[in-house]
């Protein structure tokens, strides 16, 4: 691992505390280094609040302010250069000297994208854009999503039995286990929106909260009949949602694997059987294997869109 890498990876570490009190905006980590030793890093709090960088400069200590004109600090995603509820990152960045910025990637926001490179450059400060990209872009994925798709980034998830179905010959039945349940609920703290078919919702009403964890309640819809899914996409969009999690029968889950509207699916797997019946929706071809764990005897197994993922 190289010392870039190193220090990108602390970024990412930092970013990640951000999960919650962030969105809408991305989570970002920064951290300056000067001979080899941290001096200051800090991540994105809460939206409205200062960014990365300005928390990872306000944490350096006087003493060590004399560093920064020979200081590099890492950014997992590029500063921003327009103002916001904050003033631009870049200029921040540029008005305390440092000698080089290394970025994790670009940020795809229209009003960045590139720009604030660009200024640093222009400022004759050295920038070193990638490191780390795949993973830094998968951090902010639900951000990504939704400003290159003008959609929210989709997770189709389901329970089923070790033979493959997901209610008992119809009637609702309770699969998760109380790992698994804890964890679905940490899921829906962490996006911003939870969706059910207009049939789950009439057979089961299915609260759709974080009971079993901490934080925000998603917004809680149901899908109607009449309602098509592009409708469905442009009206999240329009609305700021930029996540949103799937809960619903065979029939919504394969009606958004159909349109290509879904970019990560969870299952989980109980060793419970039933005589019979509503299937467990179709995978889709495209889709791969990302992670599988067991939690007791169920095992969750978490697929991508594509491989690249």
């Amino acid at each position: 691992m190289s010392e870039d890498e190193k220090y990108m990876r602390r970024c990412l570490q930092l970013a990640a505390n951000g999960i919650q009190g962030a969105r809408p905006n991305p989570m970002v980590g920064a951290v300056i280094v000067a001979n080899g030793r941290i001096i200051g890093e800090g991540y994105h709090v809460r939206c409205g609040e200062g960014h990365a960088e300005v928390n990872a400069f306000a944490a350096v200590r006087p003493e060590d302010e004399r560093l920064l004109k020979d200081a590099t600090i890492y950014v997992s995603l590029e500063p921003c250069s327009h103002y916001g509820k904050t003033p631009p990152c870049a200029d921040l960045i540029i008005k305390k000297g440092v000698r080089r910025v290394v970025v994790g990637c670009i940020d795809p926001f229209a009003e960045v994208q590139g720009r604030g490179v660009r200024k640093l450059q222009n400022a004759g400060i050295e920038v070193t854009v990638g490191v780390l990209e795949k993973e830094c872009q998968w951090l902010n994925r639900r951000f990504f999503t939704y400003h290159r798709e003008h959609r929210p980034y989709i997770i189709l998830k389901w329970a089923q039995t070790a033979n493959g179905f997901i209610d008992d010959n119809g009637q609702a039945l309770l699969i998760s286990n109380e790992q698994t349940q804890m964890l679905s609920h940490q899921l829906r703290a962490e996006e911003d929106a939870i969706l059910v078919g207009h049939t789950t919702d009439v057979r089961e009403h299915p609260q759709l909260t974080v009971r079993h964890w901490h934080g925000p309640n998603p917004k809680r819809l149901v899908l109607t009949h009449d309602r098509p899914l592009p409708q469905l996409m442009d009206d999240l969009y329009q609305h700021g949602i930029q996540s949103l999690i799937v809960e619903g029968g065979r029939q919504t889950h394969e009606s958004f694997i159909a349109a290509g509207f879904w970019d990560e699916i969870r299952v989980e797997t109980a060793p419970m059987t039933v005589s019979g019946g509503t299937p467990a929706p179709q995978l889709p071809a495209e889709a791969t294997i990302y992670e599988k764990k067991s939690y007791g005897d169920h095992t969750l197994i978490v697929l991508h869109s594509s491989p690249e993922r």
